[in-house]
């Protein structure tokens, strides 16, 4: 099929519905005046409908569902007057330099917008100087893409897949506008728009009124992927149905022919996690409170990103991020860096923020708290209980030192080889973050003392999409959804479209072809701050 030709019902599977407007004008090229008086008469439609509504004949529910329809209708007439007037004012023949184009008759086709799929004519520009190629002046003038849908239609499709599965956008996008384009469709138009993200989150302004003190939060959050098992059946050939009608049936023969999973091992994860690391940054603003007590008031312009790629990755956008927005290294502003204990999230945090205070959650150190508890105490006793409620104590007073003591101590009260082990591991582990735990100054200047802000992240914007029952993820794909999710859930989706809707018509200026936005590659993971 030629790649200016959107496939419709009937012809292949980019949509789902159809509303297309049964046009007297299937095989001619109408003028601008006949789809004016039909525009003209459908409003009166529309009028007579609301007199004859009005006047008790009707319910309200059966009006306002016969006005979508009717509107709907009245917007497709519009649309293609204004592609006709358009086609109308472009001239005949262009000229670049010496090259030379011969007008081809009016060529049909149907563009996918949101008051359904519309039929318009356009002429073709033809080289005669012996070179291949040509181009549609209306097409290219107008930054109408070769999928044969609007970028709107296709924007908005993709927003609804940040936020549900792809088949569940189809099915939410057709339910408000009729319509939709297949859940295929909008799959390669996620991998499309896929790959104007990074340009858009390096362009991207500074956002306006941040406070003083930058918060910076890092997390990591492991999806489910595809093993290399599974993508040889999925990418296989598929072998034919030998039960259309039964489902049952057609379950037990592929049962039969794939054999039964061999029994996991004990430990062995079924998930095949790949790691996602999530950055959220946020400033607080100095202000006095009633007892003039020093507080930070926020958070303020918060952001947040995610990645497939490496850890290190991560660490370089964050300080990009923080050196468009003014806390660049020397500038004097505090910058308080947060994570898990993470060892690589450390060692990146020393390497691009090591002028800065970095802190280590203490949600996580209370958990080793209960940890060594339980082995001095029975687990669920009231001596646990207040054990650990006295190590907290000291830990919110900036005593975490005496709390490592402590444990080596107590090393000797553990019944078992094994606890003992533990004892020193944890006791280990907190004396080599002394300098990250000094919670009272953090209380005493009102700064952060846990990730939850990054922790919530994790939930929202990676687990609630990526993680569910089922989902198994190739990450060089889901790195294009997950990108658009962050951009969407930053408040910042119309501005990205419009982005690469200008990125889309330069290409076709220069190139004097049309582009086409669905993709059924991935690109590569983000490289920025790995090589």
């Amino acid at each position: 099929m030629p790649t200016d030709t959107p496939t419709v019902p009937g012809q292949g599977s980019r949509c789902k519905g159809d509303n297309t407007e049964q046009e007297d004008w299937r095989d001619w090229a109408p003028t601008s005046a006949f789809l004016r008086d039909r525009a003209k008469a459908q409003f009166c439609v529309l009028l007579a409908m609301t007199e004859q509504g009005s006047g008790g004949s009707a319910s309200y529910e059966g009006f306002e569902a016969r006005l979508i329809t009717e509107v709907f209708r009245l917007g497709r007439l519009l649309i293609a007057l204004f592609l006709c007037r358009w086609q109308e004012r472009l001239s005949t023949t262009l000229r670049r330099g010496k090259e030379t184009y011969r007008r081809q008759p009016p060529k049909p086709r149907l563009l996918g917008t949101f008051f359904g799929k519309v039929r318009y004519w356009r002429t073709y520009l033809e080289q005669i100087n012996g070179r291949p190629g040509g181009f549609f002046p209306l097409d290219a003038a107008l930054g109408l893409l070769a999928d044969g849908f609007s970028m709107g239609v296709l924007g908005r499709a993709v927003q609804l897949a940040t936020r549900m599965s792809f088949a569940a956008a189809t099915i939410v996008f057709s339910r408000f506008v009729g319509w939709s384009p297949s859940h295929k469709t909008i799959e390669e138009a996620t991998l499309g728009l896929g790959r104007y993200t990074a340009e858009f989150v390096e362009q991207r302004p500074a956002p306006t009124g941040d406070g003083e003190v930058l918060v910076v939060q890092f997390d990591s959050k492991a999806t489910p992927t595809a093993r290399k098992r599974e993508l040889e059946l999925r990418r296989g050939p598929r072998r034919p149905n030998p039960y259309p009608d039964s489902p049952r049936h057609r379950g037990r023969d592929r049962r039969g022919r794939l054999g039964s999973k061999p029994r996991r091992k004990k430990g062995d994860k079924s998930k095949n996690g790949r790691m996602t690391t999530i950055v959220v940054m946020y400033t607080l603003r100095r202000d006095v409170g009633p007892d003039g007590e020093l507080v930070l008031k926020g958070p303020i312009n918060r952001w947040q990103y995610a990645s497939y790629a490496p850890k290190r990755h991560a660490f370089a956008i964050a300080r990009r991020e923080a050196d468009k927005r003014g806390f660049a290294a020397g500038s004097g502003k505090h910058v308080q860096i947060m994570t898990d204990g993470d060892e690589d999230l450390e060692r990146y945090a020393r390497e691009f923020f090591p002028e800065v205070q970095h802190s280590l959650d203490v949600i996580h150190v209370v958990e080793y708290l209960w940890k060594a508890g339980a082995c001095l105490y029975r687990e669920g006793s009231h001596a646990l209980r207040g054990w650990v409620e006295k190590q907290k104590d000291r830990l919110y007073s900036g005593k975490a030192a005496t709390i490592v003591r402590s444990l080596r101590v107590s090393r000797k009260d553990a019944l078992s080889p094994k606890k003992r082990d533990r004892l020193d591991q944890i006791a280990n582990y907190m004396a080599k973050r002394l300098e990250m735990m000094d919670y009272a100054d953090l209380a005493r200047e009102d700064l952060e003392l846990s990730s939850g802000v990054v922790e919530g992240a994790v939930r929202y914007l990676v687990s609630q999409r990526f993680d569910e029952g089922g989902m198994r993820w190739i990450k060089e794909r889901a790195e294009a959804l997950l990108q658009l999710r962050c951009i969407e859930l930053n408040g910042d989706w119309d501005d990205f479209i419009a982005f690469a809707h200008r990125r889309i018509c330069r290409q076709q200026r220069q190139s004097r072809r049309q582009t086409r936005l669905l993709q059924d590659a991935p690109e590569s993971l983000p490289t920025l701050g790995i090589n």
